[in-house]
């Protein structure tokens, strides 16, 4: 079993009305990721990479180092979970990417994040 198998990320988006302007086309998304490691070793998080689609089919690349600030530890059961945001020129879009990870020993692998809808339906009131 290769390490990105034991790794179980999980992925709620919401729809942020009070930011968003929809006359101005700007649609404010957030997003809540918890990335679990079900391995037997610690794992750091190192860089990310987003794919981020609007309803019209217009995609932008993001990538930087780590999330929100940090390149976490994760040690081995346990989880960590952090909230970020994307706008949208559109009220629906989706997001897909991975997560560059590396073990104890230094061995960098790559953990997909599946794709996921941005959607004004998924509004909490």
């Amino acid at each position: 079993m290769n390490e990105s198998s034991r790794i179980c990320i999980q992925v709620q988006s919401v729809y942020v009305a009070s930011q968003s302007v929809p006359a101005e086309e700007r649609y404010v998304f957030a997003y809540t990721i918890t990335i679990r490691n079900l391995g037997r070793d610690s794992i750091q998080l190192l860089n990310r990479y987003w794919l981020i689609t609007n309803g019209n089919g217009r995609e932008t690349e993001v990538q930087g180092e780590g999330v929100i600030g940090e390149q976490p530890h994760i040690a081995a059961g346990s989880e960590f979970q952090y909230t970020s945001g994307a706008i949208l020129e559109t009220p629906m879009g989706t997001m897909q990417g991975y997560y560059e990870m590396q073990d104890t020993e230094g061995q960098r692998f790559q953990v997909d994040i599946p794709v996921f809808r941005l959607a004004i339906e998924s509004c909490i009131h």
